[in-house]
């Protein structure tokens, strides 16, 4: 039996274990090209490509050369999951709840993707990514795009996020919020989510529940 609630997952650092890799990328590429930002990679994490570009790499022959660059990157990664997730996902789709992944990554980067977990095309209801939505997190857009999809109400959804827009993305679309400590430390992200986990291995779907408790 369908029931009334949903689960919006992040993809990179809640059901893939990349964040790492990006900061990484992201962090050479700040090295090269804006030396004076000490900080570069944290500041483009849950912002979309089109964004970055927009903002970092204005010129036309810089931009392409940079999505060359992640290109490559992007095909050779292996997209390990986070602990759980798949597992928790499924479970969720065993008890009825509708799900959804929401995603700063383009369609591009997907098919990478999809090229290696065919599945997630049918696992999820709905997909999300950049080239779908006009304004990045920390805006709700993706958020209550995602919950109109599923044809859920805003309070009936529970958000899953790692990063610092992403969580402040599903606190202003009015979701419960629980914040994945994969990317930045608990004690940094417990005042912007309901619950903050390290991964899905104890997360249980009474946990999932339990959120709609909360007031």
């Amino acid at each position: 039996m369908e029931k009334r609630m949903a689960g919006l997952f992040d993809l990179d650092g809640v059901i893939f274990d990349t964040e790492s890799e990006y900061t990484r990328f992201w962090r050479e590429q700040g090295k090269l090209a804006h030396p004076e930002i000490p900080d570069f990679s944290s500041r483009l994490k849950g912002r979309t490509l089109r964004e970055i570009l927009a903002e970092y790499f204005p010129q036309e022959q810089q931009a392409r050369e940079i999505v060359r660059r992640i290109d490559d990157f992007e095909r050779q990664m292996d997209f390990p999951f986070i602990k759980g997730s798949l597992e928790f996902v499924g479970i969720l789709k065993q008890n009825g709840v509708k799900v959804a992944i929401v995603t700063s990554s383009d369609d591009k980067k997907m098919k990478n993707v999809y090229r290696i977990y065919p599945q997630l095309k049918t696992l999820f209801d709905a997909i999300i990514t950049a080239d779908r939505i006009t304004r990045s997190k920390p805006d709700p857009e993706c958020y209550l795009l995602a919950a109109e999809q599923l044809g859920r109400k805003p309070a009936e959804c529970v958000v899953f996020e790692d990063s610092f827009p992403g969580l402040e993305a599903g606190r202003r679309a009015q979701m419960k919020v629980v914040g994945l400590a994969t990317t930045n430390a608990e004690d940094q992200i417990r005042d912007k989510a309901d619950r903050v986990i390290p991964d899905f291995s104890r997360f249980t779907f009474s946990d999932f529940v339990h959120l709609y408790s909360i007031k």
